[in-house]
């Protein structure tokens, strides 16, 4: 017998997000879930084929993987979709990101940790920037050329120095606050930066702000404020963290 059915809207009733994520990264799914908690918000994500080690020939091949993943999310209208890698935005470029999205889903918003910061600290009227990275030295580097030239300055800078994401994804919250608050107190600076998709700052960022008196800003905060942003989403999420009671 062939049962009879209704048709409604489906998930994603007030948006639908998509979401990239590198293979090793163990915290990026859960934070933003965390930041975007709406059950009519949907939020889809895809894997990145990329090797765990960090360096600047493993973020660049990501450019022609970018297609394939994007190529895996739902095939529906999205209304953003964010590419979740902080150091693979700042060597692929933003630019460059949006158009590869753009290849398969030419309708989205598109963004990624690099852009969204950027948005971030205009929204916060940010200019000195504290800034804490996992990352090896070249990365580090990279990534703070691509800051200073957008307009911010680098007042101060820390690095776990650590080449593997799977280690990564293991640096305990403790050790991240402790690196903000080592960080905010090295030179003046208008907030903290926290980069890497895999550090875990969510849960710590509303403490960390308390304790420092500044705004703190993490990849995924930047990524899942800016996502909400760009899909008309409000801000009242994640109390006690300073960029959600911002809008663009």
């Amino acid at each position: 017998m062939k049962l009879p059915f209704d048709i409604d809207a489906g998930m994603g009733t007030r948006a639908a997000l998509g979401l990239v994520v590198l293979p090793a990264d163990e915290t990026l799914e859960t934070e933003m879930r965390f930041l975007v908690p709406e059950p009519d918000v949907a939020l889809y994500h895809t894997r990145i084929v990329m090797p765990p080690e960090v360096t600047t020939e493993t973020l660049a091949s990501m450019a022609d993987a970018l297609p394939a993943a994007v190529a895996m999310l739902p095939e529906r209208s999205l209304d953003v979709i964010g590419y979740g890698c902080t150091s693979g935005a700042t060597v692929i470029g933003p630019e460059g990101v949006r158009q590869r999205v753009r290849e398969v889903h030419p309708e989205a918003e598109v963004t990624d940790p690099i852009s969204a910061t950027l948005a971030a600290c205009n929204a916060l009227g940010v200019r000195r920037l504290g800034f804490v990275t996992p990352y090896v030295e070249s990365v580090s580097a990279a990534m703070r050329a691509l800051l200073v030239a957008y307009g911010l300055e680098i007042t101060a800078f820390a690095s776990f120095e650590e080449g593997d994401d799977r280690v990564v994804a293991r640096i305990s919250p403790e050790s991240i606050l402790a690196s903000i608050e080592t960080v905010a107190g090295q030179a003046e600076c208008d907030a903290v930066f926290v980069s890497c998709t895999n550090l875990r700052v969510a849960g710590i960022a509303a403490e960390a702000e308390r304790r420092i008196g500044r705004p703190v800003i993490s990849s995924n905060i930047a990524l899942a404020w800016h996502m909400r942003a760009l899909a008309g989403l409000p801000m009242g999420v994640a109390p006690g963290v300073s960029l959600f009671s911002r809008g663009l």
